[in-house]
Order: C-alpha cells, then structure tokens, then sequence
C-alpha cells in the first residue's frame, strides 16, 4: 500500500510538474529527480526505523523535541532561512533546503508517546497528562505560526489531540483544551486581512475570482475536466500555468483531471486502508508508547490527507498541507516515510494473544 501510494506520487509529481520545470530549470525531469532522491532517502530511513529498538528511539524524546524547536527558530536566522511566497519555512544548507515543521510532527509525537506512557498510571489525572502536553504544544505551534504556516499548525494540534483522546486522558480538560486551540486558531487566522480572505476563500471563491478564489477555481474546473476516466496521464491543462502549486498541495486535482473519478476514489480509498490497518496496529500494540506512536501516525497520515484533499475539492479552506506520499516536497517526503517506519515497526511487535476463556 505504500509502495503504492509513493509510485503514484512519483508518477503524479513527473506528470504535475514537468511544465513548471522545465520553465524553471530547463529541463521536465528536474523536479522527479529530486523528489525520487528524497524517496530513496525515506525509503532508507524507514527501513532503519522499521528494525529499529524503539525503546532506545524514546531515550530521546526530549532531545528530538528540542531539536525541533531550534529548527523552528532557525528559520529565522538570516542567511540560514529561506523566504518564499511571503513565508520564511526552510533552513537553507547549500543546495538543500529542510523545512523544520515537517520534522517536528514526528519530533512532538515521540514527546507525547513518551510522556503519555512514562504517567500511564496517572492519565486520569489532567494536570498530570493534559495540561504538560498543551503547554509543548501551545509553544511548538506558536514556533510554526509565526513562520506563518497554519496548516502544519493543524495537523500537529490533531496528531496530539488524537493520541492524548485515545489514551483515555479527562475528556473535560480535553474539550476545554480544544475550545482554547479552536479559539486561538481561529483568532490567529483571521488576525490578518491577507489570511482572512485565503482562509475564507473557499467559501465563495467566485467572489474574488481573480485572487484569492483563482486557485480553488481552477483546481474544480481541473477536477471536472477529468470526468470519470480522466483525458489521460500527462495530458492535464492545469498544470500549463492554470493551477498554481499543480506539483505540491493540488496534485490531487491534477489526478482528478488526468486519472478521472476513478482514479481520484482509488486514491482516497488507498488512504482510508491506511488508516485502517494504522487503527488495527495501534489496537494490536503490544505496550503503551507503541500504542500511542501508532494511533499518532495513523491520524497524522489521515487528517493530513484529509485535509489536502478537502481543500482541492473546496469543503476545507486552503491551508497549504501537502498529500503525504504523493506531493511534492523533499522533506516531507522523508519524514512522511520515516513515520510510516515507526509504523511498521510497531506491527512488527503485536501484543501476544489472549488466552481463549472457557
């Protein structure tokens, strides 16, 4: 499944970005190649993650999240951080650049797995389980907003909040908590004019048909050029300077356009296995801190391409979040692989079967 889901993205970002490429660098392969070397790369790391004592990986859970907070402050060094489209997101090393929220999805999970399972006997307090794990995310997402990026924002406030619901911690605190980030979330994205109007284009995006709802319609009219079969691979019109971002967080209108209703279901559907076979581990894990990995990952993974997906079709407000597996992105790409790594890993390892009662 996610050999699958990787070569559709392979196939999808060659097809999506050939034309932006070759403007850009001269040559239609130039975007493939890199996103290819960047999937060998998680490919490796996956693997390693996937044998890997997970036991020695929690030893470092503190660390890794510190880690990730400096990349969050490192993009804002000048000269090490890169600025583009009005958002200063990369630390530039060189030819490569390395966005730090990426990193820090999979750097706060292992925080809260661990510190979830390291008080399993005192979830039921709130100031215990809750409140320590809000305030990290409080600070991590505030590191991600100024950057601005709301949409990893998101995804890293559902990833905590599905691993602390499903650990059993007080569901009041949890609600009050969700109340206060919806709050906070909602203020910061309509503190800004500019914000406002791209959250809130998905709303009536021919009211503003030539700005903020240009790239929703086209995304739809690519959506609907496709009919059921699609008009064939590598044959989309979007991509031709229509649909900005055809490459990264629209591909899946360019699948819609050139693979048709069927081949955008069978995309979905990929996902929702996912997501079942992640659930299926996470119940089958044989300790808590895998448990916990495992239902993080899985709602990682899921939301985010809910997210993506729901913003291309225009039932979501467009946030910028890529199509794990299948967009194009280097870094994401590799953390993306390295999860689906913990994952596997966690399968590896089920819980023994209970005795059979009499």
């Amino acid at each position: 499944m996610l050999a699958v889901l990787n070569i559709v993205g392979l196939v999808m970002v060659l097809s999506a970005s050939s034309v932006v490429s070759l403007q850009e660098t001269g040559s239609s392969w130039t975007y493939f190649i890199k996103q290819t070397e960047w999937m060998v790369l998680g490919t490796l790391a996956a693997a390693a993650l996937c044998y890997l004592d997970l036991s020695k990986m929690r030893r470092f859970s503190l660390v890794a999240l510190g880690l990730c907070a400096l990349g969050l402050l490192a993009v804002h060094i000048p000269g090490l951080g890169v600025t583009s489209n009005g958002a200063t997101r990369w630390i530039g090393i060189g030819p490569i650049q390395i966005q730090p929220s990426e990193v820090t999805k999979l750097g706060v999970l292992l925080f809260v797995a661990d510190w979830l399972a390291s008080h399993q006997k005192r979830l039921r307090v709130a100031r215990v389980s809750v409140n320590p794990v809000m305030l990290v995310l409080g600070v991590i997402a505030l590191l991600i907003m100024v950057q601005p990026n709301l949409g990893t924002t998101i995804i890293v406030a559902l990833i905590v909040f599905s691993v602390l619901f499903s650990a059993g911690v007080p569901r009041r605190a949890l609600a009050v908590w969700g109340v206060f980030g919806v709050a906070a979330t909602v203020a910061m994205a309509m503190g800004s004019t500019y914000r406002r109007a791209r959250v809130l284009s998905f709303l009536h995006p021919w009211a503003d048909p030539q700005l903020n709802g240009y790239q929703l319609i086209q995304s739809r009219v690519g959506l609907a050029s496709g009919g059921a079969f699609g008009v064939g691979l590598g044959s989309s019109r979007a991509k031709w300077g229509f649909l900005p971002f055809a490459h990264t967080d629209f591909i899946f209108s360019i699948i819609g356009e050139e693979l048709g209703l069927v081949g955008a279901v069978v995309v979905i559907l990929l996902f929702v296995a996912l997501g079942a076979l992640g659930i299926k581990v996470a119940i089958n894990a044989d300790r808590p801190f895998h448990r916990y990995l495992a239902t993080g990952i899985t709602a990682w993974l899921v939301f985010q391409a809910f997210v993506n997906i729901g913003a291309v079709i225009g039932i979501l407000p467009i946030t910028g979040v890529p199509l794990p597996f299948i967009s194009y992105g280097g870094t994401s790409l590799l953390v993306t692989l390295a999860g689906a790594g913990v994952l596997l890993n966690v399968a590896r390892h089920p819980a023994p079967p209970r005795p059979a009662s009499r």
